[in-house]
C-alpha cells in the first residue's frame, strides 16, 4: 500500500509536510507525554510500540508522533483516513501486513487517521489482527473515545491526550520554517517578531494552520520582507477553535453555563465571546440560558428569564452584532444574580415521584362535574374553593391523591426573592400543622 505522504515531490509537498519533526528533539509541546521518563517517551525512544489512540485538536501532532514509532521501532507504516476507507481497506491492509511480516519479518503500524468515522463493525475489524500481533494499531482522533470509540478497541489500546501548542510553541514552530535551508523557506525571507506572534496567535495551537499561514504570507509577498500588512491580511479570517457539535462545543457551553452558577460575570463574558468569536449560533447559547435561568436562579431572581427571553427576542429581530449585546446582557445579569436551584431539585423529585408511583388517581374532590352523572359519584364533592377562604388559603387541604402522603419538593434557598416565599410557606406550613384535616408531608 503507498504510504499516503509519500506521492509528492518535495517541491510540491506543502510546507507543513516539509517541516513534519522526524526525531523528538524537533517535536513541540505535548511535555506532558514526551518529557523524560514518560511512557509515551519511552515507548519512542527505546523502539517499543504499543496499540494507542491519539486524542486530541488538529495540528497537534498525532500523525507526526505515529509516524515517529513506526520509524523508532523499524515497523512497516500503513495510513488510512477513515473518511475515504473501509472495511476492504482495513483487509488490504491486513494483508499487506502479514506479507511483511512472512517475507521480511517486520511489524506493521497501521495508523487510521479521524478513526471516530469508522462505525462499530468498521472499528471491530481491526480487533482480531491486534489481538494476534498482524498490526501495531494508531488511531488519531479529534473526538472523546468515551462516546465515538468501542470499548472493546479502546480496552486494547492507551488513550493519550493531546493538547493544543502554545504560542510560544507555534512562534518556535514559524522560526524554525524560516531557518532550515532543507525542508523550511531557506532564509529567503525576513519577518519581524510581531508578524510571528500574530501568526502563532491566529493558528489557535494549531501547527499546521501555523506554517500554512505563513506559506500563504510568503507566497503573497513574493520574494523578500514578509510584511506586517501581508500578516495581518492572511491572518485576519482565522477563526478560533470552535469545532460545533464536537468536544469544544460542550467544553465551552459548559464552561459558561458553571461560571454563570459561580457568579462570575467576567469568566461568563469571557466563554461567551470564545463561543461566538468561534462562530457559535448565538440563538442557541440564548436557549440555553433560559435553561441556566430556570435551573440556577429559579425564583431567587424570577425577572432572570424574562430577561433571557427578551435576548433572544432581540437576537431573533435584530441579528448580529446588535442583538449579541443583548445576549451579553443577559449573561452578566444572570451571572450576578442570586442563586436557587430549588425548582429544578423539587422538579426533578417529584418527575421520580410520578414516575415511580404510577397512575394514581385524581382524588375526587379535585375533579371537575360538569354533568348530573359525575356530580353523583362524588366528583367536586367537599372541594374548598380557596378565594372564600380566610387569606385565600384553605388551609388543611389536601391536593395530593389520596393513597400518596403529601411531599415537600421545593425547598426555597435563603437567598433573592426567595427569601420572601420562604417565610410564606412557612407560614402556611403552620396553619396546616394547626388543622389537622390535612396530611403530613413525608
Amino acid at each position: 500500500m503507498t504510504d499516503l505522504f509519500s506521492s509528492e515531490t518535495d517541491i510540491e509537498r506543502p510546507l507543513a509536510d516539509r517541516m513534519r519533526p522526524a526525531e523528538l528533539s524537533e517535536f513541540y509541546g505535548q511535555r506532558h507525554l514526551l518529557a523524560d521518563g514518560k511512557p509515551l517517551h519511552r515507548a519512542i525512544s527505546q523502539g517499543r510500540a504499543h496499540s494507542m489512540v491519539f486524542w486530541g485538536p488538529p495540528g497537534t501532532g498525532k500523525t507526526t508522533l505515529a509516524r515517529m514509532i513506526a520509524a523508532t521501532t523499524e515497523s512497516h507504516f500503513i495510513a488510512l483516513s477513515a473518511v475515504m476507507a473501509g472495511v476492504k481497506d482495513v483487509r488490504t491492509a491486513v494483508a499487506e501486513a502479514e506479507q511483511h511480516r512472512q517475507m521480511h519479518s517486520r511489524s506493521t503500524v497501521l495508523f487510521l487517521d479521524e478513526v471516530h468515522r469508522f462505525n462499530k463493525s468498521q472499528q471491530d475489524a481491526f480487533l482480531p489482527f491486534v489481538e494476534n500481533g498482524t498490526l501495531t494499531f494508531i488511531g488519531a482522533t479529534t473526538e472523546n473515545p468515551s462516546f465515538e470509540l468501542n470499548n472493546a478497541l479502546l480496552s486494547r489500546a492507551r488513550v493519550y491526550v493531546l493538547k493544543m501548542l502554545a504560542i510560544e510553541d507555534l512562534a518556535d514552530i514559524i522560526r524554525r520554517a524560516l531557518q532550515d535551508e532543507e525542508r523550511g523557506l531557506a532564509n529567503a525571507y525576513s519577518i519581524s517578531d510581531a508578524s510571528i506572534q500574530l501568526i502563532a496567535t491566529a493558528a489557535d495551537g494549531d501547527a499546521r494552520r501555523s506554517l500554512n499561514l505563513l506559506e500563504l504570507a510568503a507566497d503573497l509577498s513574493g520574494e523578500g520582507d514578509i510584511t506586517d500588512e501581508v500578516v495581518k491580511e492572511v491572518a485576519s479570517g482565522s477563526r478560533r477553535r470552535f469545532d460545533k457539535k464536537g468536544e469544544y462545543f460542550y467544553d465551552q457551553i459548559s464552561a459558561l453555563h458553571k461560571s454563570i452558577r459561580g457568579t462570575d460575570p467576567d469568566a461568563a463574558l469571557y466563554w461567551l465571546m470564545r463561543m461566538l468569536d468561534g462562530g457559535c449560533d448565538p440563538l442557541y447559547i440564548a436557549r440555553r440560558l433560559i435553561r441556566v435561568a430556570s435551573e440556577d436562579i429559579g425564583n431567587a431572581d424570577p425577572r432572570s428569564l424574562q430577561m433571557t427571553l427578551n435576548a433572544w427576542e432581540a437576537q431573533e429581530r435584530l441579528g448580529s452584532p446588535e442583538g449579541e449585546l443583548a445576549i451579553a446582557h443577559a449573561v452578566v445579569y444572570l451571572a450576578c444574580a442570586p442563586k436557587s436551584n430549588a425548582v429544578y431539585a423539587a422538579a426533578k423529585a417529584a418527575m421520580a415521584d410520578a414516575r415511580e408511583q404510577g397512575s394514581l388517581e385524581v382524588p375526587l374532590h379535585l375533579r371537575n362535574a360538569p354533568t348530573g352523572l359525575m356530580k353523583d359519584l362524588g366528583y367536586g364533592q367537599d372541594y374548598r374553593y380557596a378565594h372564600d377562604e380566610d387569606d385565600g388559603y384553605a388551609a388543611g387541604e389536601n391536593y395530593f391523591p389520596d393513597d400518596m402522603n403529601p411531599v415537600k419538593y421545593y425547598h426555597p434557598v435563603p437567598r433573592g426573592l426567595e427569601i420572601r416565599i420562604r417565610e410564606k410557606l412557612d407560614e402556611i406550613e403552620q396553619r396546616n400543622r394547626e388543622n389537622p384535616q390535612r396530611k403530613k408531608p413525608k
